[in-house]
């Protein structure tokens, strides 16, 4: 049996980079031994004490609801439900192009057969000490000059990478075989260039 690397993936859900990223890294996972392990990080906590301009600051403000519902659903229901949340989720939300949290997050517990009333914790704090402990695990190892997603594997840990498209098949092994070595030299800390293009959902 081919041993696997243990992987940890830190995701918003909001967050259509993550997404990208995300969607990358299932693929690269169908042709490399690795395993995913995934968990949430919150844009709006991160941001909390930090003026971003109207339109974004209200995006930090609603951007609770779907992160803190992920969380509530971990600690009541258990972690192998945020994977499929969060695909539900983000598949309204990002190729779906919505923009009703509330409506998206209705519709996600109700594909998935859990109860409803999880939606009310989008606007409940009982579980923010779960979510910021869970966000603190990612954000502490690569600093909080960068958001999401954060990777972690065998020890270093890293943001990103920010792609569009996501890579597909033995590219995407390609690309994580890359940003895995990249990443493993204790002395790198940068690789960047101009977006040039939006996400690309396909």
């Amino acid at each position: 049996m081919t041993h696997k690397t243990p992987v940890d993936f830190w995701f918003d859900p909001m967050c259509p980079w993550a997404w990208m990223t995300s969607r990358w890294i299932m693929e690269a996972e169908k042709v490399r031994p690795i395993t995913v392990s995934w968990h949430v990080m919150s844009l709006s906590y991160l941001n909390a004490e930090r003026d971003l301009g109207e339109e974004y600051n209200d995006l930090m403000r609603r951007g609770w609801a779907p992160v803190r519902v992920v969380t509530a659903v971990r600690e009541l229901h258990g972690p192998e439900h945020v994977k499929p949340l969060y695909d539900a989720i983000g598949t309204r939300l990002h190729p779906g192009g919505r923009k009703d949290f509330d409506a998206v997050i209705d519709e996600a517990l109700a594909e998935l057969g859990l109860p409803a009333s999880l939606a009310e914790y989008a606007t409940s704090d009982q579980f923010d000490e779960a979510l910021k402990k869970s966000h603190d695990a990612g954000m502490d190892q690569v600093g909080t000059e960068v958001g999401t997603p954060v990777i972690a594997v065998e020890g270093y840990a890293f943001f990103g990478p920010v792609l569009s498209p996501a890579p597909r098949g033995e590219e995407a092994g390609r690309v994580w075989d890359g940003v895995r070595a990249l990443a493993s030299y204790d002395g790198f800390f940068e690789l960047k260039r101009t977006r040039t293009r939006e996400p690309i959902f396909d």
